[in-house]
């Protein structure tokens, strides 16, 4: 039970990696709050996605709450720790998941495209961690805060030419943020995913030909799934991770180091 008793807090908590990390969390022991932001997917059944998975998080005998909000503004980093204290007394782990992808190509992006991916991916991730630190510095006690930052912080993109540049951003965040927080006892890392599959790339994955060549491309010969990515960041948010901090850890079944 690496997560007995803390508290996680998860955005982007509905679906995808955002969802099995609030699950891997709950297995771990630990209760969660969930953000989400416009949740109308019906595909698990007869309930939305956010009722789903607070109920499988309930199932495995923790709790859970969700709080509706777009991180990109300010304020909804600062209600989402505020309604996550009111619940269950304090904040341990911040996972900092949110975020969009919509493809497009560089010459005629709109700036609206650019600014919303900017707004969500980086802005959102800096104003819930930096409400996420202030709780953990008023509580005293330290705390955990692993933001999903990608590969595509560290190779380019044609299509993702206003992506990239926020994932570099937020790992770079995290690496910042492991200065300005260690004296308060909070660590701070980033996980990079490759191509895991999610709703955010479902589309562009529909493709066979491009799967099978992403596919091709991994070492390990399989696209990855959300939970790999969700393990690495249990680990990180754990006291087995107590010295790592200001860290990124690729989660990428090797397509990073794959050159031929």
């Amino acid at each position: 039970m690496l997560l007995e008793n803390k508290v996680v807090v998860v955005t982007g908590g509905s679906r995808g990696i955002g969802r099995a990390i609030a699950l891997a969390s709950a297995r771990e022991g630990a209760d969660v709050a969930i953000n989400y932001w416009g949740d109308n997917d019906e595909s698990y059944g007869k309930a939305s996605a956010v009722e789903s998975i607070v109920g499988e998080i309930e199932a495995l005998g923790r709790r859970a709450i969700a709080v509706e909000g777009n991180v990109a503004e300010r304020d909804t980093g600062i209600e989402l720790i505020r309604r996550t204290v009111d619940a269950f007394g304090h904040v341990d782990v911040l996972s900092s998941n949110a975020g969009i992808c919509p493809f497009h190509a560089f010459l005629d992006m709109p700036a609206s495209v650019y600014e919303s991916t900017v707004a969500v991916n980086l802005n959102g991730a800096f104003y819930v961690t930096q409400a996420a630190a202030t709780q953990m510095k008023t509580q005293g006690t330290g705390g955990a805060i692993v933001a999903t930052s990608s590969i595509s912080a560290l190779v380019g993109g044609g299509m993702q030419t206003h992506y990239t540049p926020t994932k570099a951003g937020v790992h770079s965040l995290m690496q910042s943020c492991a200065i300005a927080l260690g004296p308060y006892g909070i660590r701070c890392n980033s996980v990079m995913p490759g191509t895991i599959a999610t709703d955010l790339n479902a589309e562009d994955l529909s493709d066979t030909d491009k799967r099978a060549y992403m596919t091709k491309r991994i070492p390990l010969g399989r696209l990855g799934e959300p939970d790999d990515v969700a393990q690495c960041v249990v680990f990180l948010a754990s006291d087995r991770a107590r010295y790592v901090t200001g860290a990124s850890l690729l989660v990428d079944g090797g397509l990073f180091v794959n050159l031929q």
